[in-house]
């Protein structure tokens, strides 16, 4: 290549200026791949990058289609934790009602039960009473007539007799009571 430079300089030729002929073939070597790149490589390429763009742009609205369909999601989630709590309230609320609603009742029915045997004990009280009285009334008249014999010393065994002498001392008492009462 040296030599070259150098017969090339002897003959008044620069060495910097190319070979018209090497330029011509350069160009259309140059201009056949530009060609095939244009024509060939360019399409595949921007192919390529029109699918990548639309799987982005896709991937893009999936993701915002998924985004808007989670918000959605969350909103329904958190309209049915409140619809719960309400409806958890709204129970609890009704079981306390129930609750009290029951305890009166069973307040009612104790107040029903405890009248019930307060009147039942009156009455078996005023039974005894009755039972004292007819048996205390018995034997204050047997006494009595006991008594009122051994007195008078005349037997009083006449059974209407003693009924009505042991009635009026009754009677006598009673007055005699109830005026002290008074």
């Amino acid at each position: 290549m040296l030599n070259a430079a150098i017969m090339a300089a002897e003959e008044g030729t620069s060495p910097l200026v190319p070979n018209l002929w090497e330029l011509l073939v350069t160009l259309v070597g140059f201009a056949v791949l530009m060609f095939i790149v244009i024509k060939f490589v360019m399409p595949a390429f921007e192919k390529t990058f029109a699918e990548r763009t639309a799987a982005i742009e896709g991937g893009i609205a999936k993701a915002e289609a998924a985004q808007a369909e989670a918000n959605a999601a969350l909103d329904e989630y958190k309209q049915q934790l409140v619809d719960a709590r309400t409806e958890a309230n709204r129970i609890r609320e009704e079981a306390r009602a129930e609750g009290a609603q029951i305890l009166a009742e069973l307040k009612e029915k104790a107040g029903a039960e405890s009248a019930r045997i307060t009147e039942q004990a009156h009455v078996q009280i005023e039974a005894e009473r009755q039972a004292a009285v007819v048996s205390l009334r018995a034997e204050v008249g047997t006494l009595a007539t006991e008594l009122a014999s051994r007195i008078v010393g005349e037997s009083l065994s006449d059974d209407q007799r003693s009924a009505r002498v042991v009635d009026r001392f009754l009677a006598d008492l009673e007055t005699q009571s109830a005026g002290a009462s008074k």
